[in-house]
């Protein structure tokens, strides 16, 4: 995973139409790929305007509304994911869309938790039960969730997590929409976590190690 950079998008919560949520991820989009980042990940929820509610979610949105995503992942040569509902057991539920350079569609799951990313970005598995009991595969190399969710779930929501990264050795990327989003090594350590605002957090690892940083969304 040498010379890997990651990113998170953070930024409050918004109420507008499917169209214009696509056109906000694409300028963070544009901002991680001027970083020269490879993995981009949005929080719980994205493409419905970072909401932490679980029931009552709208229907999915069509594919073809999609593909300025897709085309984007394409042309930058980044892994993306985005939140959005799934349908699943005829119910609409929170998932995620997944857009990588290696597909021309949106690979989309139902999920509660977040996804393993293994080396080279070219295998990823979603984690839909309780990760801590979940078996790690030692070819993942990284843990990413997206979220959004405020004080006092956000704090017991960082120790789970600091935890898991601890426990598996894996290193640990969260996107959360209200702030405090952060990136933890392989053996716990927080390597950066934001404040509060409309941000990337970018990590890389390199041979050294890995180290974080905060970019503001101009």
């Amino acid at each position: 995973m040498s010379h890997w950079k990651i990113a998170a998008a953070q930024y409050e919560p918004l109420q507008t139409t499917l169209a214009e949520h696509v056109t906000h991820h694409l300028k963070f989009i544009e901002k991680a790929a001027s970083h020269r980042c490879e993995l981009l990940v949005f929080p719980s929820l994205s493409l419905l305007g970072c909401t932490d509610q679980d029931d009552s979610l709208p229907a999915p949105p069509d594919s073809a509304l999609l593909q300025p995503l897709a085309y984007a992942a394409a042309t930058y040569r980044m892994t993306i994911i985005a939140g959005l509902p799934v349908e699943h057991h005829s119910r609409f539920v929170k998932g995620i869309a997944v857009f990588s350079p290696w597909i021309s569609s949106p690979l989309t799951f139902h999920q509660s938790h977040g996804a393993c990313i293994a080396r080279h970005l070219k295998t990823i598995s979603v984690v839909d039960e309780q990760p801590e009991g979940m078996d790690m595969d030692p070819a993942f190399s990284l843990f990413t969730t997206g979220q959004s969710v405020s004080e006092p779930n956000l704090l017991a929501s960082t120790s789970r997590l600091q935890r898991f990264s601890h426990q598996f050795a894996i290193a640990v990327l969260m996107a959360n929409a209200r702030g405090s989003s952060a990136l933890w090594d392989e053996s716990g350590q927080l390597i950066v976590r934001a404040d509060r605002g409309s941000l990337l957090l970018t990590g890389q690892r390199t041979a050294q190690g890995w180290q974080g940083d905060i970019i503001p969304l101009r």
